[in-house]
């Protein structure tokens, strides 16, 4: 399908992978976008590996099945990178890679294995711990992402995830502020090759 952007999210039981697909595909959704979003997972832990998958287009989306074929991998969990996940499965050699880390693109890439396509790392545990006072890189990455991709436009980010957080988080407005500031510090801090 033409014109449609898949989005695989890697991470671990608790960081948000699941939370930070569907904030960016209601987002789109607001945009006026087509979208998908969903996690893949068992009966693992907190903790155990953990996929979500984002798809937005302009059109209606027809298919239901795994991505298998991502545009733009996101990485909340570096250490998955050469462990139990291939995050490299099945993206194509123009690919965008953006990952929680305090180590360069550089370093990723090689660590990576990969020659082509672009690397993106910005350090979304510290930026988490200094806005949101937890380790939870989901909103950091959805920051980093939108930068690099221009796949919405930050304002619109801002505006609907603060929305969203208000119902989840009601009467915890410091949470919704923190997650807001993280995202708007990962917008700023991603660095790429």
């Amino acid at each position: 399908m033409e014109g449609l952007l898949e989005v695989r999210w890697h991470g671990r039981g608790g960081q948000g992978a699941k939370t930070a697909a569907l904030l960016l595909a209601e987002s789109a959704s607001d945009a006026g976008k087509f979208i998908q979003a969903f996690p893949e997972y068992g009966p693992e832990r907190m903790g155990a590996p953990v996929q979500a998958f984002t798809r937005i287009s302009d059109e209606p989306i027809t298919m239901h099945c795994h991505v298998t074929n991502p545009k733009i991998v996101v990485v909340l969990e570096p250490n998955l990178i050469g462990g139990p996940v291939d995050v490299t499965a099945g993206v194509p050699e123009d690919g965008v890679y953006v990952i929680n880390t305090d180590a360069t693109p550089q370093e990723m890439r090689a660590k990576l294995g990969i020659k082509t396509g672009k690397v993106f790392t910005v350090d979304a545990i510290k930026i988490a711990m200094e806005t949101i006072g937890r380790p939870i890189p989901n909103t950091p990455m959805l920051g980093a992402l939108i930068k690099v991709t221009g796949i919405l436009e930050i304002e619109s980010l801002l505006e609907d995830t603060k929305k969203r957080l208000s119902k989840k988080f009601a009467g915890r407005p410091e949470i919704v502020e923190g997650n807001l500031n993280a995202i708007r510090k990962a917008y700023q801090e991603v660095k790429g090759e």
